[in-house]
């Protein structure tokens, strides 16, 4: 959603450095990934097709902060993609 924006502390050696992603157009998404060591910010658009990426060294990252937008009305949108499922009780 536009305005969802993901903020990545990272440990230069020399000190610290801030780095932003932000969805900057309506119908545009921040996905976060991580495998191998490596912690990837994506901003895609609607059909999931990347238009910025950072990635990040997980060993050199500090911080991973992501903040929804909020809506004209002051509500925060949060999606999560797992689901829980119910166990079987017996």
């Amino acid at each position: 959603m536009k305005g969802d924006r993901v903020e990545a502390v990272v440990d230069t050696g020399q000190g610290v450095q801030t780095f932003d992603i932000v969805a900057t157009r309506a119908g545009r998404r921040i996905e976060v990934v991580t495998s191998r060591g490596v912690v990837e910010v994506r901003e895609v658009t609607r059909t999931g097709v990347p238009v910025r990426t950072g990635r990040f060294m997980t060993s050199r990252l500090i911080a991973l902060v992501e903040h929804p937008a909020v809506d004209e009305r002051g509500r925060v949108e949060v999606t999560t993609r797992h689901r829980l499922e119910a166990r079987d009780h017996r």
